[in-house]
């Protein structure tokens, strides 16, 4: 896992741990497909965007986890696992981003993650999400 935070002067170290354990969650979401998980990574108001079939999709909460739900997962399949962390960028101790890329099967998607620390949990409030390669080649 690569990682680069740009940490500004009032974000503590704890923070920026938990956005990185976060992130390992919603990593293993996406291997997994364990959607009774799906709520400790997503906000119930996140959005998702992205091309697909070479159209514009955007998805709700509840459609991206029905998604999830008939996804052979990964895990299932015994596929090879990727995921790293491109970038993270903090804005406060309340909000933050971050770049990374995810192996789904023979899907390489990278994503843009945007998190709001709420109730003191990180969550995905909008997802952004790239198809890198159908084929699982960079």
């Amino acid at each position: 896992m690569t990682t680069t935070l740009k940490e500004s002067g009032s974000l503590d170290r704890a923070c920026a741990l938990d956005l990185l354990e976060a992130v390992q969650k919603y990593f293993d979401l996406m291997y997994d497909c364990d959607t009774s998980r799906f709520d400790q990574v997503f906000a119930a108001t996140v959005q998702l965007h992205g091309y697909r079939d070479g159209q514009m999709v955007a998805w709700p909460a509840h459609v991206y986890r029905d998604i999830l739900d008939k996804r052979q997962s990964p895990k299932s399949v015994n596929a090879v696992r990727t995921d790293e962390i491109l970038l993270v960028d903090f804005s406060s101790t309340t909000q933050a981003f971050t770049k990374v890329r995810v192996r789904v099967n023979t899907m390489l998607f990278v994503d843009y993650l945007t998190w709001h620390r709420i109730d003191g949990k990180w969550l995905i409030t909008s997802k952004g999400f790239h198809v890198e390669s159908s084929t699982g080649e960079i």
